[in-house]
């Protein structure tokens, strides 16, 4: 369920599918790094100006699903504008500064971006740039990450797929605004 918040700036609507906070799992697979499961939470936050605020926390897992230690940690801040063009600023803990622009899909949750401009400290790895798609399927948020260095061609290193994290305090609002009338046996409300 997608909610709008009433104090959500009004430019921000076609972005407010990306609220609240995610977690969940994916793969990591690039040359030059260890190939492994990770673990993932993000939040996407607002405070009623014109951009969300973006947080995403990654660590390994090992076999059993567990965390091991840290794999990456990225902010940053979206914004949209009405022809519906996403950019976004973002900082990586591994000293890499990213700026973003794509487009949101015409009738779908999804945005598309490609890196505009990247900036490194001199302890960072190499990287030159990358492409990242989300989407909203089915209640779940899911996203593909592409990077390039000078040497190796752009390819996909990380995706995954979320979950929404609901809060008790989500939940009662929600049941508080269930109708009165349902029925007492609960299985004639989904017939």
């Amino acid at each position: 369920m997608i909610e709008i918040p009433s104090d959500l700036h009004k430019d921000l609507v076609p972005l407010a599918f990306l609220l609240g906070n995610w977690a969940g799992a994916g793969v990591h697979d690039f040359p030059g790094a260890e190939k492994c499961n990770f673990g993932q939470e993000v939040a996407f936050t607002h405070d009623g100006r014109d951009f969300l605020e973006y947080r995403s926390h990654t660590w390994v897992l090992d076999g059993d699903g567990n965390k091991v230690r840290p794999l990456e940690s990225e902010h940053g801040f979206w914004r949209v504008d009405a022809g519906r063009k996403v950019e976004v600023t973002m900082t990586r803990d591994d000293g890499v500064i990213e700026i973003w622009y794509g487009e949101l899909a015409e009738g779908k949750p999804q945005i598309d971006l490609v890196t505009d401009a990247v900036a490194r400290t001199a302890a960072s790895r190499p990287y030159s740039g990358g492409k990242r798609l989300y989407g909203y399927v089915k209640s779940d948020l899911m996203w593909v990450g592409e990077k390039q260095t000078p040497e190796v061609e752009l390819r996909p290193y990380m995706s995954a797929h979320l979950k929404k994290v609901v809060t008790p305090e989500e939940v009662e609002r929600w049941a508080k605004a269930l109708p009165d009338d349902l029925p007492d046996d609960g299985i004639a409300f989904f017939k």
